[in-house]
């Protein structure tokens, strides 16, 4: 009886399947009325000598055709998702890093995390953690707002059941900054992370890889695409994975497999569809241990405790998460004003995971506070649960109109969005025993509480209508103007308070407007303004319902430069970033909507060639001022956000010689931060870390040895607060070698 929708979501689901029904009827009449005979667009049928003519090959004039297509090499110049449509970079006026295919092979990357690490503003919380990928954009957490995949959202609603995209299968990773919630609703203020999936080409490919490493890693990848008929007009994809490794940490280890096929119809050179899937399984374990700061951060009285040191019960620890979706993509050129599109994905995804933990150290010898064995025995928690579960659906559906008045030139979108998220979630909290850090003894005796700390069930729904406008008028000058009307609820129900409910609605409009100027000599200075809002799950315990939602807003001004005829581009942006009705914990620990969050910082960013072959990747983020305007607890006004160093410095370079020989070097500088009580005892040190690849093509084959903290460099790399750090990845080695055919 709980999921029984509202009267007025009765309404709004039939309104979205009126919406899918009238989308799909478009598309098949005008899929039926166009011509099929003709070959797609840059293709050319090809006569053997014996006159069979075989598939057509493409031939390609550029090496970008499309907003989602391969990039050859590091720098792309066209993007959709600072727009929802097919947009220069240099006429967005925000802040966009896109990482291309090409990029993420060369640093020989397994996580999605790392293939950000040279990115302007993005900040990897570099505790060594297997579950998630912890980024900040901006200051502010990225992860748990959800990354989205193919511009569509997979929004995180519960603690641990965090959706995760996979590296291996991105096309390309994009990187937005800022406020966007003019086009997609929902979103943190700091930005946003949109991974293209790989899609079925009309060239043929064929890719085998095979990668081992240190920590016993083996990992087997695959992806072969290429056309299904003679005509081109069906075209397959089939991208997999499988990882086994372990870790750094004891009985930590590091398992996944991934899984991704996708088919695209092309009735005719206007229309096409793409059904999409993705499936992976991880089995990995917690190297995220909560070290006591004592002695790892500060040496302690019996020195520092190892990187290996495994907190929890091998018998015991594990998170185990699966996660599939399924879905499609379809765009119709109707005429050459009209486009439309609609994409849908539904996915669940189910994580069972339970740790024992570091809870501080345990005072052994009350009178003697410096004693050594007041630095030895870490109490330990106990954290379980019954498999959180959770699924989605998201539609998106657009209609696009080009127009021109003279000199004027519009692009005109409308949509309607509708994403859907629920999450069962059952926890267990409880006491561990003991562990002796520096001589760990494994398997002493305890229980898992026989009641549950957490018993709920969490639905939120959004639906919005957005419009945009992006004016160009001349040559010369480019203005994006948007407006977004949201409804969105939040459905929640306490199975341990007899079954309590509460219901919110919130109501909400976001704008954007931005204006770029386009100089003859490739300079596009540019100048925005945006939103956001994010509905909030946790309760008032004054009214007993959700609190509202917390908005953001930024003032941003930039430059863009790309050179004609090269393959370089260089950005630079200062921003003025506000996050408001943050909920915070009082002294008594209970939640208060009084949070208020100001950052302010200059980004550049510079990805280019200088000479052939060789190269570049330059990143330096300059946050002065990250601080806190308000908070419940006023001791904390004025302070630092965590994890938000003041100066952050990454460069990448590699060369490709004429034998095929290549190397490449990468060196990444983070700056000291606080921790989560921003209290002397957790100030986090600087650090720098050398990363290092070296290669040799040749004819189908591709060898590579990739080293990330070439130094192995020992750092903390990770928030800590009175209790918990975590150290940073050590030497993480890596050859991979690839073959095409």
């Amino acid at each position: 009886m709980r999921n029984l929708p509202l009267p007025r979501q009765r309404l709004l689901n039939a309104s979205l399947v009126a919406a899918f029904g009238t989308a799909t009827a478009l598309w098949g009449l005008c899929a039926a009325a166009q011509t099929a005979d003709a070959p797609p667009a840059g293709t050319a049928p090809v006569t053997g000598q014996s006159g069979q003519t075989l598939a057509p090959v493409t031939v390609n004039s550029e090496t970008e055709s499309s907003a989602t297509s391969r990039v050859n090499g590091y720098v792309a110049k066209r993007s959709a998702t600072g727009t929802k449509t097919d947009t220069p970079i240099i006429e967005t006026p925000q802040s966009i890093s896109v990482v291309t295919a090409d990029r993420i092979s060369s640093l020989g990357v397994t996580r999605l995390s790392d293939a950000l690490a040279y990115t302007a503003g993005v900040k990897m919380l570099d505790g060594l953690d297997s579950r998630f990928d912890w980024l900040t954009l901006r200051g502010f957490d990225a992860y748990s707002p959800g990354f989205y995949l193919d511009g569509m959202q997979v929004r995180n609603n519960s603690n641990y059941a965090v959706w995760r995209l996979e590296g291996y299968g991105a096309e390309r990773i994009e990187v937005l900054r800022g406020p966007s919630s003019v086009l997609y609703g929902q979103t943190g203020p700091g930005g946003m992370i949109n991974v293209v999936s790989k899609r079925p080409t009309e060239e043929r490919l064929r890719e085998i890889q095979v990668q081992v490493g240190n920590h016993s890693q083996k990992q087997i990848a695959a992806d072969f695409s290429g056309p299904i008929d003679a005509e081109g007009k069906l075209l397959y994809r089939l991208t997999a994975l499988g990882l086994d490794s372990n870790t750094q940490v004891n009985y930590a280890a590091d398992k996944r497999q991934y899984f991704a096929p996708s088919l695209t119809w092309r009735p005719s050179s206007d229309t096409s569809i793409t059904l999409m899937a993705h499936y992976t399984n991880y089995k990995v374990g917690n190297t995220y241990g909560f070290l006591p700061p004592q002695a790892s951060l500060l040496a302690s009285p019996n020195g520092r405790i190892a990187t290996s040191t495994f907190l929890g019960e091998p018998d015991f620890d594990r998170f185990n998460q699966k996660q599939w979706d399924v879905g499609y993509q379809l765009e119709s050129r109707l005429n050459d004003t009209i486009t439309i599109r609609q994409s849908a994905r539904y996915g669940k995804i189910k994580t069972d995971y339970r740790q024992i933990y570091g809870g501080g150290f345990a005072t052994l010898d009350p009178e003697n506070p410096f004693s050594p064995l007041n630095y030895r025995v870490v109490n330990r928690q106990l954290f379980a649960s019954s498999p959180e579960q959770g699924d989605l659906f998201t539609m998106d559906n657009q209609i696009q109109a080009k127009l021109k008045a003279g000199s004027w030139q519009h692009t005109l979108l409308a949509g309607l969005d509708h994403q859907r998220s629920s999450f069962d979630t059952v926890q267990y909290y409880g006491a561990g025993p003991q562990l002796d850090v520096f001589a760990p003894v494994y398997g002493a005796p305890f229980e898992l509480p026989a009641t549950p700390s957490t018993n709920s069930y969490v639905r939120l729904v959004q639906t919005g209508f957005y419009l945009q406008d992006q004016i160009k008028w001349g040559d010369r000058w480019v203005a994006t103007l948007g407006g977004r009307w949201d409804r969105a609820s939040v459905f929640s129900i306490n199975r341990l308070d007899d079954n309590s409910t509460s219901y919110q609605v919130d109501r909400k409009f976001t704008g954007r407007a931005g204006l770029v100027y386009l100089a003859p000599n490739g300079i596009a200075p540019y100048v925005s303004y945006s939103e956001s809002f994010s509905p909030s799950t946790f309760i008032n315990p004054d009214t007993k319902k959700p609190f509202q939602p917390e908005t953001g807003k930024q003032y941003e001004v930039g430059v863009r430069y790309q050179p004609t005829g090269t393959k370089s581009s260089y950005s630079a942006a200062l921003f003025d970033l506000r996050r408001k009705n943050i909920v915070t914990f009082d002294s008594d620990f209970v939640p208060r909507q009084t949070g208020e969050v100001r950052v302010r910082g200059l980004e550049l960013e510079a990805t280019f060639e200088p000479v052939k072959n060789l190269n570049l990747v330059a990143a330096y983020t300059y946050t002065p001022s990250a601080k806190i305007t308000a908070d419940a607890n006023p001791e904390k006004i004025g302070r630092q956000l965590i994890a938000t160093p003041r100066n952050q410095i990454a460069i990448w370079g590699d060369y490709r010689f004429g034998n095929g020989v290549k190397t490449g070097l990468g060196v990444r500088f983070v700056g000291s931060t606080w921790g989560a009580n921003s209290s002397s005892i957790a100030k986090i040190p600087s650090y720098t870390v050398v990363d290092a690849m070296v290669g040799y093509d040749f004819e189908n084959w591709s060898l590579a040895l990739n080293v990330r903290n070439l130094t192995d460099k020992i750092y903390v790399g990770r928030s800590c607060d009175q209790y918990s750090c975590g150290y940073g990845e050590r030497r993480k080695v890596v050859g991979t070698a690839t073959y095409r055919w």
